[in-house]
């Protein structure tokens, strides 16, 4: 009798360099692909509509690269502890192999998994994850897990890397099993998706990193803080696994060159995250630093409002809100902006701006996501000194949008404002704004708070917490 498996996909939404899936198809005379819709993940912590209907698109690109290599991708509906051992018993498979994730919840998921099946008598192999190297390898030279980026970074540069695998020649499917359906995209939950998403799935991701790869990163270096453009946008693609992270960081390794050396470096800041997050789980809820878990954050739904909205009366600040809430999407630049701005001049909980981001992006990952929030509150893994991450936006502006082109493009109000007058739009004249047309008040909002008040605010605050 021939042999089947099971390939329980997750965030691997690809069949180029998807090592599961061609353990499987090279273990195994059938393997059935399948997915399993958990309502842990789409009406769990962090629903989102953006990603909701980001991943309907993939899912569908999915099954037809699945069938196009002779298989199909099997949909199911429910709990994967019910669902896996289900359709083990359904199809016959002996194993079970899927990628390895490091969220709490992924990990209590996955044992749950493991133990349903084992029940029954069938097999898991746990593969490489949607990382550029194995983040539960990398440890110090006492063996401990790393707190601090730097090290890491030198330690992953030289830690093994798997070899980017090829996509099965084909795949042979058990017969008699429904595949199942794949619902509208309002039954994932994707109800208030973006107006300008990105394309979905494989295609899109590989067109994306190929252009990235031949007319983009050379510059990186150069160009990445630059608000109006200058990185990849293959966040999206990196984190459902329409694209292999490792296979992007194997085609950067052989480049040489500032910009393929910096955007590897990113890449690590990504594995670094997943790391933090596998061996300090408490993270996902608390800050990384206790000497800061006391810090008393302020409650004002009205300034949190603002914030969301993009109408704080601070244009770079307000430009990324407003881009991320009509693309899903945010310039990483505007992402600290935005970040220091909730934490630090409104004093506002980063839980509050986590929790926004990760309903919005379309790249809202657990561990990247909280690292990063964690990171700009002065709270996380970041060794500096608070006072280092106390960003003016003002000069974040005029430094990284230098002709206001990204602030005009989400601020459509503030188009018509002079150069010299567009970081500061308030500190026109009446004539001059009238003249812009755009009166500070009516046409786009005064500042909510005056930064350089707040900035000192923030300095007592952090410096009381600290000394506790």
């Amino acid at each position: 009798m021939p042999s089947t498996a099971l390939v329980w996909v997750r965030r691997e939404l690809r069949v180029h360099d998807h090592p599961a899936l061609s353990l499987a198809a090279r273990e195994h005379e059938r393997v059935a692909p399948v997915f399993i819709l958990d309502p842990g993940i789409l009406r769990g912590r962090f629903p989102s509509p953006a990603r909701a209907a980001f991943l309907h698109g993939c899912l569908r690109e999915l099954d037809a690269s699945l069938r196009g290599l002779g298989g199909a991708l099997l949909i199911r509906e429910g709990r994967p502890w019910d669902e896996l051992p289900r359709l083990a018993g359904e199809t016959g498979a002996e194993t079970v192999y899927w990628a390895n994730d490091v969220s709490p919840y992924a990990r209590a998921r996955d044992e749950r998994v493991r133990q349903a099946l084992a029940r029954d008598g069938v097999r898991v192999e746990v593969c490489p994850g949607n990382f550029a190297a194995n983040v539960g390898s990398i440890r110090t030279t006492l063996g401990n897990p790393y707190r601090v980026f730097t090290p890491f970074y030198r330690a992953w540069l030289e830690a093994d890397r798997r070899p980017v695998e090829d996509p099965p020649a084909n795949l042979t499917p058990p017969s008699g099993i429904a595949h199942g359906r794949l619902p509208a995209a309002s039954a994932l939950g994707a109800d208030d998706p973006p107006a300008r998403l990105v394309d979905p799935g494989e295609s899109a991701g590989r067109e994306a990193m190929h252009a990235w790869l031949a007319h983009g990163v050379a510059c990186y270096a150069d160009r990445h803080d630059r608000l109006a453009g200058g990185t990849s946008r293959l966040s999206p693609y990196l984190h459902f696994g329409c694209l292999s992270v490792r296979e992007l960081e194997a085609r950067v390794a052989g480049r040489t060159g500032d910009g393929a050396a910096e955007f590897r470096r990113q890449l690590c800041w990504r594995d670094f995250y997943a790391h933090v997050l596998l061996f300090h789980p408490d993270v996902a809820r608390h800050e990384m630093q206790q000497r800061y878990r006391s810090l008393e954050w302020a409650q004002d739904e009205d300034l949190l409002e603002s914030w969301r909205r993009g109408r704080t009366g601070y244009p770079l600040v307000d430009a990324g809100m407003r881009e991320l809430l009509e693309t899903g999407w945010m310039h990483n630049r505007a992402r600290l902006v935005v970040g220091s701005f909730l934490t630090k001049d409104l004093h506002l909980d980063w839980r509050e701006g986590e929790r926004h981001f990760m309903r919005r992006l379309l790249d809202g990952d657990e561990a990247n996501n909280n690292g990063n929030w964690q990171w700009i509150a002065s709270v996380g893994t970041d060794s500096a000194p608070y006072f280092r991450r106390l960003l003016n936006p003002i000069s974040q502006q005029r430094r990284h949008d230098p002709e206001g082109e990204y602030v005009r493009r989400w601020v459509p109000e503030l188009r018509g404002v002079p150069d010299e007058h567009l970081a500061e739009p308030w500190r026109m004249s009446e004539s001059e704004q009238q003249e812009a047309g755009c009166v500070i008040g009516s046409d786009y909002p005064a500042p909510i708070v005056d930064h350089a008040v707040e900035r000192k605010r923030a300095m007592e605050r952090y410096r009381a917490a600290g000394a506790e």
